[in-house]
């Protein structure tokens, strides 16, 4: 699936021609794309869309100079998703810049769906090759401007765009919305932008105008992970209900929580982000998640009844199981298709030694888990204009002696035999935070903590410490772990780093992990877990970005970049939306899906942990030229692991990018359950 918003449009093999995207997933979070140029070339249909009109017989003329009226719109419109939250008619335009005055051409688009194969059948420009053409997209001198007009349901009214990577001028920009208002007559029309050049152009020119990101904002409906769940609807009205779930329920969430235990499916009745804590937990359980507007009220006469709900791009379907289909469910417990097994990392417990930031390489990893050895590799390369705070590793030797002196194999093991472990969340849920509360008041032994307090003052200087995990079971090739396990933040005296280092390594049986860990197809017993403890950093902006588009594994060419202000702990909690940034290297467009909602920010407290301060309302997180530096960063760090795309935690002080972490980005999409 792809992070659209109404048309994506493209350069395409035979040309540079302008079309419409897929608006079934043109939605919250949901950026335009860009179509294969080579099998639309080759099958002259818009690729990759079951969803398109198809070619009809021509009929009437192949295209009109003025619409005056909604019957003329629509006999030259294509449709897409007809009768979905998704519906989008749209016709494409040509205006012909060469002629005295402007000569405007409303195309009869679903008989020739490319703007190049009108202007070619149309005579206008009759040989021009692809060269010529993507000049018209280039150039402040082109002949045609290639456009399209689309009746947007959502907000009531009719816009026109042009491609995310239309270099328009300001000139080009007057002039278009000139001829569009002067042709379009029975209905107001304003330019829908599709890049940050665009909304520049539109705001020098003083061209009345809704942004992509308004527009994301009207949207009724999200599919972030698309797929399909069989369980009882339960209507979770404060995020402190989450507690009560149980694997067999569609939780409809009216607030989103931080933490969720394992469910079926998943609707929230307000916007998240593809990195949000809820969807990186339902990506990793393999189930449906869907952002609803007025979930609560839609899916109210279901509560409390089993449902096959399936969550498409296009929208969602719910069909009510019969009682006959209920009996016949398999126990959670006894799932017809078994998870998928992912190899933890195999340790090397011989290396108890404290390791230094500079030590660590790839080979680390089965000393101190993927994340140390994967800073440690981005420091090595010297990539410029970045840097990794310094910090140490504790490494799985010492995690694995510490639960060994403390008897934990037996303790799990008792817990595990408490009534309604296996079989109740609720008092997994206990029992585990039991263990948790235990585990931080086991005492470890006087000459290991002497270590890390010598190795703390030694090398990072004794100031604030971010205690971070580092186990052998996250930033795996299948399994990304990401939110699972503890961060201490600004941790600053020798006693709280002695506690934050045990409360990472509780962070073991925190309740997602476990589940997420079952769900993956390994038991505790097979984790262990590292300790990277690093020097803290006050950073003006923070985020995550992905080295392609989350959405859809074909736009390698797209990075995506949430973010927030102050530090990033926040940028995957969901509560409010982070800002989100789509940068393509292909279209050199920067495409904005969402401003930051933030009016608070995190910040080192200097008394240790961190505060919240008031920020600027409304002030952009994501300058473009932070942009390009970050995908830039991004783009490097994927050289380092060997063009495996990543998952990239980053954070600016200064000039400068701050490295946090990078794991290879894990896609995985929800099967039925």
């Amino acid at each position: 699936m792809t992070f659209r918003f109404s048309l994506r449009i493209a350069l395409l093999a035979l040309g540079a021609t302008l079309l419409p995207g897929l608006p079934a997933q043109a939605q919250l979070a949901r950026k335009p794309s860009f179509y294969d140029q080579r099998n639309e070339a080759q099958s002259g249909l818009v690729a990759g869309d079951p969803l398109a009109n198809p070619v009809r017989p021509a009929r009437g003329p192949a295209s009109l100079p003025v619409l005056r009226s909604q019957a003329e719109f629509d006999g030259l419109a294509r449709v897409y998703d007809a009768g979905t939250p998704m519906q989008l008619a749209h016709v494409l335009f040509v205006i012909d810049r060469q002629a005295k005055p402007a000569r405007m051409y409303y195309l009869d688009t679903p008989r020739f769906q490319l703007h190049v194969r009108f202007v070619r059948d149309a005579g206008l420009a009759p040989h021009a090759g692809k060269r010529a053409i993507d000049q018209n997209y280039l150039r402040p001198d082109r002949r045609f401007l290639f456009g399209t007009l689309s009746w947007q349901q959502n907000i009531g009214a009719f816009t026109y765009e042009f491609w995310e990577g239309d270099q328009l001028t300001a000139p080009l920009l007057k002039e278009a919305d000139r001829v569009v208002k002067a042709t379009f007559l029975f209905a107001p029309v304003k330019l829908k932008t599709n890049s940050t050049l665009h909304e520049r152009r539109a705001q020098e020119t003083g061209t009345d105008f809704v942004s992509q990101e308004a527009l994301i904002r009207e949207q009724p409906y999200l599919p972030l992970n698309i797929g399909r769940a069989i369980g009882r609807v339960r209507i979770v009205e404060q995020a402190s209900g989450v507690n009560a779930l149980t694997p067999d329920d569609i939780a409809v969430l009216k607030q989103v929580p931080i933490s969720l235990p394992p469910v079926a499916g998943v609707v929230t009745e307000r916007p998240s982000t593809a990195l949000s804590h809820v969807n990186l937990l339902a990506k990793g359980w393999g189930i449906p998640n869907a952002y609803l507007r007025d979930a609560a009220s839609a899916l109210r006469p279901y509560e409390g009844r089993w449902i096959d709900l399936q969550v498409n791009a296009a929208g969602h379907t719910v069909r009510v199981l019969s009682a006959d289909e209920v009996a016949a469910r398999p126990p959670r417990s006894a799932p017809a298709t078994p998870p998928p097994t992912v190899l933890t990392l195999r340790p090397d417990l011989r290396e108890a030694r404290l390791l230094p930031l500079a030590a660590l390489r790839a080979r680390s990893s089965t000393h101190c888990g993927v994340k140390a050895a994967n800073l440690g590799a981005m420091q090595a390369a010297k990539i410029p204009m970045t840097s990794v705070p310094d910090g140490f590793c504790i490494p799985f030797a010492q995690y694995d002696r510490f639960m060994r002196d403390n008897g934990l194999a037996a303790r799990l093991a008792k817990l595990q035999q408490l009534p309604g472990f296996a079989t109740d969340p609720q008092a997994r849920q206990k029992a585990l935070a039991q263990l948790r509360d235990e585990i931080v008041q086991w005492p470890v032994d006087a000459a290991t903590s002497a270590a890390w307090r010598a190795r703390w003052q030694s090398q990072l200087g004794g100031g604030g410490v971010f205690v971070r995990s580092s186990s052998n079971s996250e930033d795996l090739p299948g399994f990304s772990g990401a939110g699972l396990y503890t961060t201490v933040p600004n941790v600053k005296t020798g006693d709280a780093l002695e506690v934050a280092v045990k409360k990472v390594w509780a962070s073991v049986f925190n309740p997602e992990a476990w589940e997420a860990r079952s769900a993956a197809g390994f038991g505790a017993d097979a984790v262990l877990m590292g300790v990277f403890v690093q020097t803290a950093i006050d950073s003006t902006n923070a985020g995550v970005l992905i080295t392609r588009d989350p959405f859809d594994a074909r736009h390698a060419h797209v990075t995506y970049i949430s973010a927030k202000r102050g530090i990033g702990i926040r940028v995957v909690e969901g509560q409010r939306v982070a800002e989100q940034v789509m940068y393509s290297s292909w279209s050199k467009a920067i495409q904005v899906l969402s401003r930051s909602a933030e009016n608070t920010a995190l910040q080192l407290d200097q008394g240790g942990g961190v505060k919240e301060v008031p920020v600027e309302p409304g002030r952009n997180v994501l300058t473009d030229e932070l942009v390009l530096k970050l995908a830039g960063v991004g783009a490097a760090v994927k050289r380092v692991f060997n063009g495996v795309d990543q998952d990239i935690e980053w954070a600016t002080v200064g000039d400068r990018v701050v490295l946090l972490q990078a794991r290879p980005y894990v896609e995985r999409s929800a099967p039925p359950r």
